[in-house]
């Protein structure tokens, strides 16, 4: 039987100014749940003119079309507003001034289309002492206050990649506020601007941690609380053959299966475990254990214990064994794109101009050649009245 449900999204348009990392993921998440999304990239030599051009380094291209506009030229940008009349959603991933300095502001594009939906991410706040300077993931993280708080006792705090600003706190989030911007639409009938930083992403996402400060949970110097490696029942072990294991038997019944499954009795004591004076060689206990067995053998022994120890498995196992991954969210009446098992793992990355001009045919009836023109490797209008 032929799955006729459709995922929720669909039919919106959107478009997306090129960038990297978060927006993509933003519009990544669109994408797979139902939207068409159209990249807009810059021209190079030989867009558009079938030649065939290498993919630019964004990875988060699932889904995704591009067509490439000079925005600085006039052309290009009376071909963007023309796009713009009947979008849904714009994605803009540049610092503050940019779409300003284009003669592009939300309130120029909300004049003309009252119903567009401008979400705008930027790194840090777009006013206040940063807001006018570069950064990245680490930055962000870094002025939110949640990085102080990662690491080891015994080093600097540690970013873990830039999956925490650039993707939680900047592209999630992103997508969250784009998501209450359509509901809200869908009562009053206008869009508006979504305005997110990355940093205020970040640092939300890190309540929990922030508001722990005040009591036992985390007030103690980084990486001597309960989660953030300074207790030797919630961290990661190394096992005999290099492997890993990582544990987080937080609760007293999970404790109790982690000691049973290392043959340490002796440790399933809860004053032992609760006297911090006891960590120190509680968690050499653990590590010598862990490394005299391989993980496999570790996985064997904890296999259905309730003692919250699990293997740390890379991303080259999980490709041989689970193949296909899934999308964040099911929606059982209306899901998302299922992913394939290349689609799981391998990113082709797009070219720009590819697929973008069937996807302005699709939406608009726009044609290479009769409506538009290719100029300088940008696509322009021939014909601005009659689009």
């Amino acid at each position: 039987m032929v799955d006729v449900r459709k995922p929720p999204l669909e039919g919106l348009r959107v478009i997306e100014l090129a960038g990297l990392a978060p927006v993509p993921f933003a519009g990544l998440l669109l994408a797979d749940y139902g939207a068409s999304v159209l990249r807009i990239d810059r021209p190079l030599p030989h867009t558009h003119d079938g030649k065939p051009l290498q993919p630019t380094a964004d990875l988060l291209t699932r889904r995704k079309s591009s067509v490439a506009v000079n925005i600085k030229s006039s052309d290009g940008r009376a071909l963007l507003e023309a796009i713009l009349l009947e979008a849904d959603i714009l994605l803009d991933p540049f610092r503050p001034g940019v779409l300003e300095s284009l003669s592009l502001s939300p309130h120029q594009l909300l004049a003309k289309n009252p119903r567009l939906i401008i979400a705008r991410l930027t790194g840090f706040r777009r006013e206040g002492p940063y807001a006018a300077i570069a950064g990245h993931d680490i930055n962000y993280l870094a002025v939110s206050g949640i990085l102080s708080q990662l690491g080891r006792a015994d080093g600097p705090p540690y970013p873990p990649a830039n999956i925490l600003a650039d993707f939680a706190g900047g592209g999630l989030m992103c997508a969250l506020g784009i998501l209450l911007a359509l509901r809200e639409r869908t009562t009053s009938g206008k869009g508006q601007v979504v305005e997110n930083n990355m940093v205020d992403g970040v640092g939300y996402l890190g309540s929990m941690m922030r508001f722990a400060r005040k009591n036992d949970l985390w007030n103690r110097p980084r990486g001597q609380n309960l989660l953030d490696g300074g207790c030797p029942w919630y961290d990661v072990y190394p096992c005999k053959d290099g492997g890993h294991m990582a544990v987080g038997a937080l609760e007293p019944h999970f404790f109790h299966g982690l000691v049973q499954g290392l043959e340490l009795p002796e440790l399933d004591n809860p004053a032992l475990r609760e006297d911090r004076t006891s960590w120190p060689a509680m968690r050499d206990q653990f590590r010598r254990r862990f490394l005299e067995k391989t993980r496999r053998d570790w996985e064997n022994i904890f296999n259905g214990a309730d003692a919250c120890c699990t293997p740390v498995l890379d991303q080259r196992e999980l490709e041989d064994v689970e193949k296909e991954q899934s999308l964040p969210v099911d929606l059982q009446a209306s899901p998302g794109y299922p992913l394939d098992e290349k689609q799981s793992w391998t990113s082709a990355g797009l070219a720009p101009g590819t697929g973008g001009p069937d996807i302005l045919d699709q939406w608009f009836g726009w044609k290479l050649g009769r409506d538009l023109q290719i100029k300088e490797g940008g696509l322009i209008e021939i014909n601005a009245a009659k689009l």
